[in-house]
C-alpha cells in the first residue's frame, strides 16, 4: 500500500469516526430527551455562531482524542478484543470531554443519561466501524491488494512454522520473499552476511527474525540495526523462553525496553473487565444483601459468645498476606483447639477439614451449610483482596504444609469466593483434584468462564453439596 492510499484510508477513518461520536451524540440526545435534539437543531438551521463554534471545537477535540490513543496506526496483527479496548478506552475520553463541554459552555442537552447513552452507542458504533474496516482489508488482500512483503531470517523449525502460519493466513497480506539464513536449503535467498544487500536490492516491508536467540545472541543486534537503517520493521519469533505463558508484553521502564511475561490471566480487556465485574457485583450485593447481612450479624451475637466477624490472615495474589472476612460460626478458640483435632483431619493433603467439627456452633452449623458465612468476604472484594470467582485463599498453615512446588502456581491470580472446586463437591473433593481444578481453571479463564462459574454457584449452595 502507497503512502497516498494509506493516508486516504486514515483520512477517510477519520471522517467515518467523527460522523459515527455525531450520530452517537444525536441519537443518545433523542433518547434520553427527545425535545433537546429539536432545539439543537433550531439553533444550527438559524446558523448561531455559539453552536458551530462549539460543535466545531467538540468535532476537533475528539478528532485529536482519538489520534493521540494511536487508533490509527497500522494493526494488521491486532485481536478484535485489543480494538474493542481501544474503541473504549477512546470513548470515554471522548465522553469525558463532551461533559467538559457541557459544563463550560451551559448546554442544556447533556445530562447524565446522554452521556451514558452516549458511551454505548459511541463504542458500539465505533466498534462495527472498525470491524468493517478490518473486513473489507482482508477482502482486499485475499485480492492481491494492501500486501507486505516480508522475509523471514532462519531456516529453523521455527521459522517454518512462520512460512506455513502466512500461507494459511492470506488475509493478513503477506508475500514471503524467501528466508535469509547461513544453511543453504530451497527457499533461501541469501546469508547472513548478504543481508545488507538483500535488503537494499529488494523491496522489503517486514523482517521476521525466527533464529534461536540464545545461539545467535551476539549476532540478533547486528541484524536488527541492519533491518532499522534501512527502515525495516522487525519482528522477532522468539525461542528464549520455553515456558508456557498466558502473554508477553513489550512495556517500557522509563527509557528501558521490557518484555513482560504474565503467567496468569492478568492482562488485557478481559482482565480489567473481570476487575469491573468484581467491583460492581460486589457493591450490588452488599446493598442488596444489607438486611440479610445485619439480621445474621445479630444472629451471631445473640446465640454464642465472642465477636460476630472472625477474621484470619490468608494468602492471596503472589501470597501476598490479607485479613479475610467470614460471619463467626466457631467457638471463640477454636483456632487454639485445632491442635487437638489434627488427628482427625479428613482432608488429604495439607488442608485442614473435618465433619461434625466439635468448635462449630449450632448457628454456624446452618451458615456453613448453606454458605452464608462467606458473604462478608465481599468486603474483601471491594478491597481488592479476593475476586468474585477464583481459587479459595488458603491459611498460611496450609501452604506451608505444601510438598509440590507447581501447587504454588495457584498464587499467580488472585484468590476468589467461589471456583470450580466450590461447583463441583466441595469439600467431597480430595486435595490434588482441588489443585488440579484450580489450575485448569488458571489455563483456561475467560469471561464466561466465570460467569459460568457463578450461575452453578447459586444451586450449589442451596444444595449444600459438599459443605462442612
Amino acid at each position: 500500500m502507497t503512502r497516498t492510499v494509506r493516508s486516504s484510508l486514515v483520512f477517510s477513518q477519520r471522517v467515518i469516526d467523527l460522523v459515527a461520536l455525531g450520530i452517537a451524540f444525536v441519537m443518545s440526545a433523542a433518547l434520553a430527551s427527545p425535545g433537546s435534539v429539536q432545539s439543537v437543531s433550531q439553533s444550527v438551521l438559524s446558523r448561531e455562531p455559539h453552536v458551530f463554534l462549539s460543535l466545531t471545537i467538540l468535532l476537533a477535540s475528539w478528532s485529536v482524542c482519538l489520534s493521540s490513543l494511536w487508533l490509527y496506526r497500522s494493526k494488521r496483527l491486532a485481536h478484535w478484543q485489543d480494538e474493542l479496548l481501544e474503541v473504549i478506552k477512546a470513548v470515554s475520553l471522548c465522553a469525558l470531554i463532551l461533559s467538559t463541554a457541557e459544563l463550560l459552555l451551559e448546554w442544556q442537552t447533556v445530562n447524565r443519561w446522554v452521556l451514558l447513552c452516549f458511551w454505548l452507542l459511541a463504542s458500539v458504533l465505533l466498534f462495527l466501524v472498525r470491524l468493517s474496516k478490518q473486513s473489507v482489508l482482508q477482502q482486499f488482500r485475499l485480492h492481491g491488494r494492501n500486501l507486505r512483503r516480508a522475509v523471514i531470517v532462519g531456516t529453523g523449525p521455527r521459522a517454518q512454522q512462520l512460512a506455513e502460519m502466512i500461507q494459511q493466513h492470506a488475509e493478513l497480506g503477506y508475500v514471503l520473499i524467501g528466508f535469509i539464513d547461513n544453511v543453504k536449503q530451497p527457499g533461501v535467498i541469501g546469508t547472513l552476511d548478504q543481508m545488507p544487500e538483500i535488503l537494499r536490492d529488494n523491496v522489503v516491508d517486514e523482517m521476521m527474525i525466527a533464529l534461536p536467540i540464545k545461539t545467535f545472541y551476539e549476532e540478533m543486534e547486528n541484524i536488527v540495526q541492519v533491518a532499522a537503517e534501512q527502515g525495516i520493521t522487525v519482528r522477532l519469533h522468539s525461542d528464549f523462553f520455553t515456558v508456557n505463558l498466558t502473554r508477553a508484553v513489550a512495556e517500557q521502564l522509563d527509557d528501558q525496553p521490557m518484555l513482560s511475561l504474565y503467567t496468569g490471566p492478568a492482562y488485557g480487556w478481559g482482565f480489567r473487565c473481570k476487575q469491573l465485574m468484581d467491583f460492581a457485583g460486589a457493591l450490588v450485593l452488599l446493598v442488596f444483601l444489607a438486611p440479610l447481612l445485619c439480621l445474621i450479624a445479630v444472629l451471631v451475637k445473640l446465640t454464642s459468645r465472642g465477636p460476630v466477624f472472625f477474621t484470619q490472615e490468608r494468602l492471596g495474589h503472589n501470597k501476598h498476606p490479607f485479613r479475610m472476612y467470614k460471619f463467626r460460626t466457631m467457638v471463640v478458640n477454636a483456632d487454639q483447639l485445632q491442635s487437638q483435632l489434627e488427628d482427625r483431619n479428613e482432608a488429604g493433603g495439607p488442608v485442614f477439614k473435618i465433619k461434625d467439627d466439635p468448635r462449630v456452633t449450632p448457628l454456624g452449623k446452618f451458615l456453613r451449610k448453606t454458605s452464608l458465612d462467606e458473604l462478608p468476604q465481599l468486603f474483601n472484594v471491594l478491597l481488592g483482596d479476593l475476586s468474585l470467582v477464583g481459587p479459595r485463599p488458603l491459611p498460611r498453615r496450609d501452604f506451608e504444609r505444601f510438598d509440590e512446588y507447581w501447587f504454588n502456581r495457584r498464587f499467580s491470580v488472585k484468590p476468589g469466593i467461589t471456583c470450580i472446586w466450590q461447583v463441583s463437591g466441595r469439600s467431597n473433593t480430595n486435595f490434588d483434584q482441588w489443585i488440579k481444578q484450580d489450575l485448569e481453571y488458571i489455563d483456561q479463564w475467560s469471561l464466561a468462564l466465570d460467569v459460568k462459574i457463578l450461575l452453578k454457584t447459586i444451586p450449589a449452595v442451596l444444595r449444600g453439596t459438599g459443605a462442612m
